[in-house]
C-alpha cells in the first residue's frame, strides 16, 4: 500500500522553499536529499513518503502543512477489486449518466497535456463516484453505461500509473478495466487494456511480450476501431525494437491504410480516439527505433508541426518525445551534435514522463558512443532531471 498525495503538495513545497529563500540545491543540502529528487517532488513526477513530507516540514518550518497533504494509505488491489465487484443494479438518472460520460471524455482529452500526478486524483474521484452509483438500482442499459464509464476510467488510471512508473497499481487497474469491459461486453476497452499492457512491457524491454500483446489486442478490438489501429502501431514499435525493419515497415503500412480515410475526431486530443494526425509521430518514433534512414525526414516534419516556434507548442509532452525521436534518427545519420542539442532541450523541458525516460537515456548512450564532447552536457541534464528509481515502498503510490 502507498499514500495518496494531494496534487497541491509540489506547489506547497516550492512556496515554502522560496519563502525561506532556498534553491533546490541548498534545500537538498539541508534535507540530505538530491536536487533531482526535490525537483521531482515539486513537479509531481515523484510522490513523497509520509516520512519525507514530515522531514521537509521540519526543515522548512511548514507547521505540518506538507504532511497533511498526504492522506491515508491506498490499497490499489482493494480499490480495484471493490470496483470490479460492484456490478449490481444502481439508481442513477439520465442526466447523471451523461455527466459521467462527459467527464470520462474530458479526462481522456486532458491526458496529453496534464501532468500525470495532477490527473491521477481527478481520475480517482470519478472512479469512486462511478463505484458509488453501482450500489443502487438502474435498468440493464443504464448499468452497462456505468460499467463502460468505469472501464474507460480504469484503463486511463492504469495508463497514468504507468507514466509514473507505478506498475503494481497499473496492473490492478488494468485487471479492473478488463473485468468491467467483460461485464459490459465492450470489446474496445478490453483491447485498450491489452494495448496498454503492450506499451508497458515495451518500455521495460520485453519486446516479444509487447508483440504478442499487441496482436492479442488486434484480435479482440473491433476492426477499424481506434484500439485496433493503435495496437497495430504498437506491433510496429515492437518489431522496430527487435530490429526487424521489414516487419516494421509492413506494420506501418497497415496503420497507414487503416488511418487513410479516418476522419479527424471531434476531440483530436482524446487519448482513446485515434487521430490520423498522430500517424506521422508514431511513424517517426518507430522508424527511429528501427534505425531506418527515412526516420530523419519524418521526425523533422513532426517536430516542425508540433512546435513551430520552439517553445514546446500546444502539446509539450509530444514535442519533447519528438525531439528525442529526431535525436535518435540524427545519431544514426551521423549528426550527433544536433542530436545532443535536441536531447538537452527535451530533457530540460521537464516534460519527459518517467515511463518515457528510457528514451532519453538511450539517446544519451548513443551520443556518448559516438564520442561527441557535448554529450557531457546532456549527461548532466539527465542526472539533474532523471526520475530515478522509486523505493519499493513507493512502487504503488498515488
Amino acid at each position: 500500500m502507498a499514500s495518496f498525495v494531494d496534487p497541491r503538495f509540489g506547489v506547497a513545497l516550492r512556496e515554502f522553499r522560496e519563502r525561506r529563500g532556498l534553491s533546490l540545491r541548498s534545500l537538498g543540502q539541508l534535507a540530505h536529499r538530491s536536487k533531482s529528487h526535490l525537483h521531482e517532488l515539486e513537479t509531481g513526477l515523484k510522490a513523497p513518503t509520509v516520512d519525507t513530507a514530515r522531514h521537509l516540514d521540519r526543515i522548512l518550518d511548514a507547521g505540518g502543512v506538507l504532511a497533511r497533504l498526504i492522506d491515508a494509505p491506498i490499497d490499489h488491489a482493494a480499490e480495484a477489486g471493490e470496483l470490479r465487484a460492484r456490478v449490481i443494479a444502481s439508481d442513477v438518472s439520465k442526466d447523471v449518466l451523461g455527466r459521467i460520460e462527459q467527464g470520462v471524455d474530458d479526462l481522456a482529452s486532458a491526458y496529453p497535456t496534464m501532468a500525470p500526478a495532477d490527473l491521477l486524483p481527478l481520475v480517482r474521484r470519478h472512479l469512486a463516484y462511478v463505484g458509488r452509483l453501482l450500489d443502487g438500482r438502474v435498468t440493464l442499459a443504464q448499468q452497462r453505461r456505468l460499467l463502460v464509464a468505469g472501464g474507460w476510467l480504469a484503463v486511463l488510471r492504469a495508463t497514468v500509473h504507468i507514466d509514473l512508473r507505478q506498475r503494481s497499481a497499473a496492473a490492478a487497474h488494468l485487471r479492473a478495466g478488463h473485468d468491467l469491459a467483460e461485464h459490459a461486453e465492450h470489446a474496445e476497452i478490453r483491447a485498450w487494456c491489452l494495448e496498454t499492457r503492450a506499451w508497458d512491457v515495451l518500455t521495460q524491454g520485453d519486446y516479444r511480450a509487447a508483440l504478442d500483446l499487441s496482436r492479442q489486442a488486434q484480435r479482440v478490438a473491433p476492426k477499424g476501431s481506434s484500439a485496433y489501429i493503435q495496437a497495430t502501431a504498437q506491433e510496429a514499435r515492437a518489431w522496430a525494437r527487435m530490429g526487424d525493419v521489414g516487419a516494421t515497415r509492413r506494420a506501418l503500412d497497415r496503420v497507414e491504410r487503416l488511418a487513410a480515410n479516418l476522419p479527424v475526431p471531434e476531440r483530436a486530443e482524446h487519448h482513446y480516439r485515434y487521430d490520423p494526425a498522430k500517424a506521422a509521430a508514431y511513424t517517426a518514433t518507430t522508424l527511429s527505433w528501427a534505425g531506418d534512414p527515412g526516420a530523419e525526414q519524418v521526425a523533422r516534419a513532426v517536430l516542425a508541426d508540433l512546435d513551430p516556434d520552439g517553445d514546446g507548442g500546444a502539446r509539450p509532452r509530444r514535442s519533447a518525445s519528438a525531439r528525442l525521436d529526431l535525436g535518435l534518427a540524427l545519431v544514426a545519420a551521423g549528426q550527433s551534435d544536433e542530436a545532443v542539442a535536441l536531447g538537452a532541450k527535451a530533457v530540460a523541458s521537464g516534460r519527459v514522463v518517467p515511463s518515457n525516460w528510457w528514451r532519453a537515456t538511450e539517446l544519451l548512450a548513443k551520443v556518448e558512443q559516438a564520442g561527441v564532447p557535448e554529450a557531457a552536457t546532456l549527461r548532466d541534464l539527465c542526472i539533474e532531471f532523471a526520475p530515478g528509481r522509486r523505493p519499493s515502498a513507493d512502487s504503488t503510490s498515488g
